[in-house]
């Protein structure tokens, strides 16, 4: 099986519009934000005042006299100058610290919640694995940007500027000029390489999203992989991936070795000329030992951080092509969103109306065409159809994942697009055909219908469920893990924890979507029974492919290419000798012949 790979990186994001977009977290707690950057000043200038106090010693311990007289009083000077260096270094980090974790935090969560409220076309289009590295990597790039930025480029920009000023006033005007030509020298070679770098770490983060993604979705289909044999092919599309990341990290690691070299040449040029003028003042009698040692110690001040500054500069354009991608999920628009000042929906009967709806996933499939039919408060209406028919649509659209492409979908008479979201799922319960539980404990995926619930309440829908006897069996009961999507569970066993939340969600609307599908007859004909009692109560949709599940239906819509082409009780129906009565005589003979062929052990298996 053949992969390719078009090897063409993510779109760059405005780095400054990733920067702004983190503003808004350092101004909630700018009197922090000030009073860190108060003590970043303190304790820069503490640091450019070490050598100019070590020039003063070294002067003053030049003069024979100063053997019987050490400059006490400097000493002092220069102890007390270092510790405060540390000591304002340490104060500024202790004040900023809950503003790093707290912007981290909060940016998480409004990713979090984001793509939340993103609609469900997202969500079937996502590769969790890569939104999941993309969040991880995200929030790692904005720790790393908000403390590099604040206390290390700009800083050192502070530092670089006191230098130059003492260096033209104390100097020949030479040493600054030498100093500048460096840096501006550094800097520019630095934008340059660390730009033509940036495509290759953005391809590494293109690949390791890819990867993870392909990682995940082989785990999370494991009992898939085995049951074609292909493992060998996972494996083989896994390592593809990881084969470009490789390429694009070698390239990355030799770019980095190559901008290290020259910005280590442009610094070491610096330092030497500097040296040789400092050197040739001395000798002249222009410059004292002291001022020597001040040169010295200011190189070694500026070119330290200033080469660290390099180092700083390349993560931080590196942190910005991480946050991107995490940044770009914020911008990725939410297709349902409530009204303004939309109001809550005043639930009084439950009644459901779905006016003339219609609705594509796309333009170019139609799926609902002009579906017109109500649930009047407390009844049953079933729908059935062959699959594809737009069955399970209706359910969706009532939950507002989707919002119709025409026509009006009300309870009690509110359009449900001018109530908010949240409303319209409180006052509906549902029994999805394909149940994913959490990977936590049984009790806990029941509890989720409605989490303040008691222990009693739990047991009681549990018991409704015809699965409390069931949990009892298991060694650790309510407390066991259920596994990734309840995967430990049997299909049957994960519907009837599903029907048990949904019990204790106690809507005033239950929606079953096959909700007895994956059951044996025995446990499905009990659980019918008991939805049929809380059916009575209860506005109830019910999306069916047995039609034996649905006979006590009041009304029974049949379905076919989206629309509706018949509509009655199931005795109407089978007088009618339409196209139920034909699905129904189907479904009675496959129910009569697969005992039969079980018994005679004919039927399924080929002719020898």
């Amino acid at each position: 099986m053949r992969i390719t790979h078009t090897g063409k990186p993510p779109t760059n994001r405005d780095d400054w519009k990733t920067i702004r977009t983190l503003l808004p977290y350092l101004w909630e707690f700018r009197g922090r934000v000030a009073l860190s950057l108060s003590f970043l000043i303190v304790a820069k200038l503490a640091t450019v005042a070490v050598p100019l106090v070590m020039k003063s010693i070294v002067d003053s311990l030049n003069h024979p006299q100063a053997v019987l007289v050490l400059p006490l009083s400097l000493l002092v000077a220069y102890g007390a100058l270092r510790l405060g260096n540390t000591l304002f270094g340490e104060l500024r980090d202790v004040i900023f610290a809950k503003v790093l974790q707290r912007s981290i935090r909060r940016v998480a969560l409004k990713v979090f919640c984001h793509l939340h409220a993103l609609a469900l076309r997202f969500h079937l289009e996502r590769h969790t694995g890569g939104v999941s590295r993309d969040i991880e990597r995200g929030t790692a790039g904005i720790r790393f940007l908000l403390n590099f930025m604040l206390f290390n480029i700009l800083p050192t920009l502070f530092e670089m500027g006191l230098v130059m000023i003492i260096l033209l006033v104390k100097y020949d005007p030479w040493f600054c000029i030498v100093t500048l030509i460096t840096l501006v020298a550094y800097v520019i070679y630095t934008l340059a390489i660390t730009e033509w770098r940036m495509v290759f770490r953005r391809t590494m983060n293109d690949m390791d999203s890819k990867a993870n993604t392909r990682a995940i979705d082989s785990l999370l289909n494991y009992e898939t992989v085995k049951y074609f044999g292909n493992e060998g092919y996972e494996a083989q599309r896994y390592d593809s991936t990881l084969a470009t990341w490789e390429g694009a990290a070698v390239r990355n690691q030799t770019s980095l070795s190559v901008l290290n070299i020259g910005q280590g040449a442009i610094i070491a040029a610096g330092v030497t000329a500097l040296m040789t003028m400092a050197a040739r003042g001395v000798t002249q009698g222009k410059m004292t030992i002291g001022d020597l040692v001040l040169v010295n110690s200011f190189l070694i001040q500026l070119y330290m951080p200033l080469h660290f500054l390099g180092f700083v500069y390349r993560e931080i354009r590196h942190s910005l092509a991480d946050m991107e991608r995490m940044f770009n999920l914020l911008e990725q628009s939410p297709e349902v969103r409530d009204k303004p000042d939309a109001p809550d929906l005043d639930v009084r009967n439950g009644t459901i109306r779905f006016e003339h709806v219609s609705f594509g996933y796309d333009s170019r499939r139609q799926v609902l065409v002009d579906v017109d039919f109500q649930v009047p408060a407390g009844h049953k209406v079933a729908v059935v159809g062959a699959s594809g028919a737009g069955k399970s649509t209706l359910s969706r659209l009532l939950f507002r994942f989707y919002d119709a492409g025409s026509g009006r979908i009300l309870i009690d008479g509110q359009d449900i697009r001018d109530v908010t979201q949240r409303s319209v799922r409180a006052a509906i319960g549902i029994v999805p055909q394909d149940t994913v539980l959490f990977n936590d404990t049984i009790y806990y995926n029941i509890a989720y219908g409605r989490p303040d619930a008691t222990h009693a309440e739990i047991m009681q829908v549990a018991r409704a469920a015809h699965i409390h006897q069931f949990i009892g069996s298991l060694p650790d009961k309510y407390d066991t893990i259920v596994g990734e999507r309840g995967l430990k569970l049997s299909g049957g066993e994960k519907q009837r924890v599903a029907i048990a939340r949904t019990l204790l969600k106690n809507p005033r609307i239950l929606v079953f979507d096959e909700a007895t599908s994956a059951l044996d007859s025995k446990t499905e004909r009990a659980i019918q029974s008991e939805l049929q009692d809380i059916a009575r109560n209860h506005t109830t949709l019910v999306i069916a492919h047995r039609l034996s599940t649905v006979m006590d239906a009041d009304q029974i819509l049949v379905m076919d290419h989206g629309q509706i082409v018949e509509r009655g009780s199931h005795a109407e129906l089978i007088a009618r000798a339409g196209v139920y009565a034909h699905l129904w005589t189907l479904q009675q003979q496959e129910d009569h012949e697969v005992p039969l062929r079980a018994a005679t052990g004919t039927g399924l298996a080929p002719a020898r």
